[in-house]
């Protein structure tokens, strides 16, 4: 990913800045993903959060994942558009959206995540790879 990257919600009220490399960029397709999205999976950026940059205001939506640990979503307090989230599990970690880059194209997954709940009509993707649920830490791709 070329550095800086920038993006941000629909109304441009909630605007980011990345200047770290991603940890990971990857696809979700758990149910919580697809209901914050309103589609079949969700385009994630993991980043260190002091390498990212928000400004704008942002609510947010607290909910457990199915491990029991709490993932915070962000989102603008103006259009109501999906921006990041945090995991308690995971301190120091931000999730963007990868859609929301600028240069959408700077988004390449390298794995996809919960694909035992894409819906057939879903789309599949062409990463180095794919687990059915959320898979240990030790075997994600770097």
């Amino acid at each position: 990913m070329d550095l800086p990257q920038k993006g941000g919600c629909l109304c441009g009220a909630v605007r980011f800045t990345v200047n770290n490399e991603p940890a990971i960029m990857g696809v979700c397709h758990c149910r919580d993903c697809q209901m914050a999205s309103g589609a079949s999976h969700a385009t994630q950026l993991a980043l260190s959060a002091d390498g990212v940059e928000i400004a704008g205001e942002t609510r947010s939506y607290a909910r457990p994942a199915d491990s029991g640990n709490v993932v915070h979503r962000h989102f603008c307090a103006v259009c109501g558009c999906g921006t990041h989230s945090t995991n308690d599990a995971m301190p120091g970690m931000i999730f963007l959206r990868g859609i929301h880059l600028d240069d959408p194209e700077q988004f390449q997954p390298a794995m996809e995540v919960y694909t035992a709940s894409r819906p057939s009509w879903g789309g599949r993707f062409e990463v180095g790879a794919s687990f059915e649920q959320m898979p240990p830490a030790a075997e994600m791709p770097v």
